[in-house]
């Protein structure tokens, strides 16, 4: 049984980004998107144009910072290797505790569309939320560029301008 990660969040997030299920080696080492051909935190610093970092400590410190909430929406599952085809037996987290938790969510991105699938069926989409899914940022989504990646995360600064 592979088990998920606490989230990241303040109780002033105001948005939050999900992944599906942390890979092998983002388990082994115990952060969101350790793998090193994830682009995750690349994306992210290049959004908000601070400096990469290996620290994973300020990389969770930025997102703390900018109010975005970071969690995959699966709690568990059985998985052998780390694609999301792989995915049986899975359990949720639980996003009623969550949101009560964090009641200035109003936007919800999916990182991929295994995320947004997972999400829809086992929580459901609410009016009170906004929905974007965005491209996947693994290592095996080759079928944007890294560019191509960005433009479409930009909506983070949009959506954290507006709020």
């Amino acid at each position: 049984m592979k088990q998920s990660f606490s989230p990241i969040a303040n109780p002033d997030a105001k948005m939050l980004i999900l992944g599906t299920m942390p890979g092998e080696k983002s388990l082994a080492l115990g952060q969101y998107y350790g793998h090193g051909g994830n682009q995750f935190w690349r994306i992210i610093s290049n959004l908000f144009n601070e400096p990469i970092t290996s620290d994973y400590s300020k990389k969770k410190l930025l997102l703390l910072n900018k109010k975005i909430a970071l969690w995959d929406v699966l709690d568990n599952c059985q998985r052998e290797g780390s694609s999301d085809t792989s995915i049986h037996s899975e359990t949720p987290n639980d996003f009623n505790g969550f949101f009560r938790k964090h009641p200035l969510i109003k936007n919800i991105l999916f990182n991929g569309g295994n995320a947004a699938t997972y999400y829809d069926t086992y929580i459901g989409r609410s009016k009170e939320f906004n929905f974007y899914t965005l491209p996947s940022t693994s290592p095996a989504n080759t079928w944007k560029s890294f560019n191509e990646k960005v433009k479409e995360w930009s909506v983070i600064l949009e959506l954290l301008s507006i709020n």
